[in-house]
């Protein structure tokens, strides 16, 4: 959520920054509810100015019957008024705020102008990607012809957009996250295992709602939804709390499950892995500091980055345009790993730098001593990495003429000595 005395106080400035994401986002509402606050603030702390003034009156006129009955009438008056407007001040804090969460970050000036995703800037490609001297198949090819996906029974028990994952498939999955895991913690992050299961305030305070309800699952008769990412309830295991700065930054790593809707994706991935309505992710959460937060951007971007070099997959780090960021954040890139089957780099990561966005949303503060005053920190977050998605990337990077699959080195330890995919049959 943005500063209301930001935007208030700078509407042309914010509104043209603002402008950079795509047409469509009006401050007037914002601007015209905040003037009307600000009239009646001062409204009532002159009405209260006249209260305290009638309370001294009253102590000075304490042997005057008549006129302290007058001044007790002034006071009953002055107390009905204050009370009448203090809930209409209420009801447009509620309506300010309704206006403020409907409203995306500011991109920070280093993102480049753009509408869409064609307009996002490569910034570095790391790795050839393989040349085979036969016809490279889709992951979803490669991995139901080995019998260990299976869509067709996910689809029975499910519906579509879901998968079964059959032996080795559901080995190297369980192996691809504790390999994951292990790397993140090396490079100084805390792992932790939240609920999948959070309350509407955890998607608010991270910036899903309400604009992305209709992509969330909830559950039935409970205010409670099923977590679309780990980025939800990580970062509002500080919601409401004041952290010590020396205790910053703060990196933490979690595995779990992801459910999304995919509301707005009919078409899209239909088949494969790339678009589930469940899948398995490692997420990346960092706490800094404000004048800290560029460079984590960076450096966490780095620790992502990192998953992909050691398993010797081709990709790249792409710098996404003002128009084709996430609403939260103020900067985002992409890794895309390549995926020789599509013959296309595809998205495996977003790391975002959301600023004190998610903070101000969720009341995430930080101070440097007793007595000094609270300063919201950033939030950060990256996959580090989608786990069925990296899955893919395997399966099609390092399958082999005969259908076989080759698996990189590092994994050899978590499962067991295993070094190649071969078929199980169905």
């Amino acid at each position: 959520m943005l500063d209301i005395k930001s935007v208030a106080g700078n509407l042309e400035e914010v509104a043209r920054k603002l402008g950079r994401r795509g047409p469509g986002i009006d401050l007037a509402p914002v601007a015209k509810l905040a003037a009307e606050r600000r009239a009646l603030t001062q409204e009532v702390e002159g009405l209260r100015q006249k209260q305290n003034g009638a309370n001294d009156a009253i102590c000075g006129k304490a042997k005057d019957p008549e006129a302290m009955a007058t001044l007790r009438a002034e006071m009953r008056q002055l107390s009905d008024q204050i009370k009448e407007k203090d809930g209409r001040l209420r009801e447009l804090e509620e309506a300010l705020e309704a206006e403020l969460l409907r409203i995306p970050n500011v991109p920070h000036e280093s993102v480049p102008d753009g509408k869409d995703a064609s307009d996002n800037v490569v910034v570095r490609t790391v790795g050839e990607p393989r040349r085979f001297d036969f016809v490279p198949k889709e992951h979803s090819d490669v991995g139901e012809a080995l019998g260990i996906l299976d869509f067709e029974r996910a689809a029975k028990i499910s519906g579509a957009r879901f998968v079964v994952y059959w032996g080795a498939a559901a080995r190297l999955e369980r192996a691809l996250a504790a390999f994951m895991l292990d790397v993140h913690r090396s490079r100084g992050y805390r792992e932790v295992l939240p609920p999948f299961m959070v309350n509407r305030a955890s998607y608010v305070g991270t910036g899903q709602f309400p604009k992305f309800e209709e992509d969330v699952f909830g559950l039935k008769d409970h205010d409670l939804f099923l977590i679309s990412t780990a980025e939800v309830p990580v970062t509002n295991l500080h919601r409401d709390e004041i952290l010590d700065a020396a205790s910053l930054p703060r990196k933490y790593v979690a595995y779990t499950p992801c459910f999304r809707a995919e509301a707005g994706s009919y078409g899209k991935d239909t088949r494969g892995l790339i678009r589930q309505h469940q899948f398995q992710k490692v997420e990346l959460v960092q706490f800094t500091r404000p004048e800290d937060s560029y460079s984590a951007h960076e450096a966490l971007t780095n620790d992502a980055e990192e998953i992909l070099k050691r398993l010797g997959l081709p990709y790249r780090v792409v710098l996404l345009c003002a128009g084709d960021m996430g609403f939260g954040a103020a900067k985002c890139y992409d890794l895309e790993v390549w995926l020789p089957g599509q013959n296309a780099y595809r998205e495996i990561s977003s790391c975002s730098n959301f600023e004190d966005f998610q903070a101000r949303r969720s009341k995430i503060r930080f101070k440097e001593g007793p007595g000094s005053k609270p300063r919201l920190v950033h939030t950060l977050n990256g996959s580090g990495l989608a786990v069925g998605r990296t899955l893919v990337a395997i399966l099609e990077n390092f399958q082999r003429a005969d259908g076989s699959v080759d698996l990189p080195e590092p994994l050899w330890p978590y499962l067991g000595g295993l070094r190649r995919l071969e078929s199980e049959g169905r």
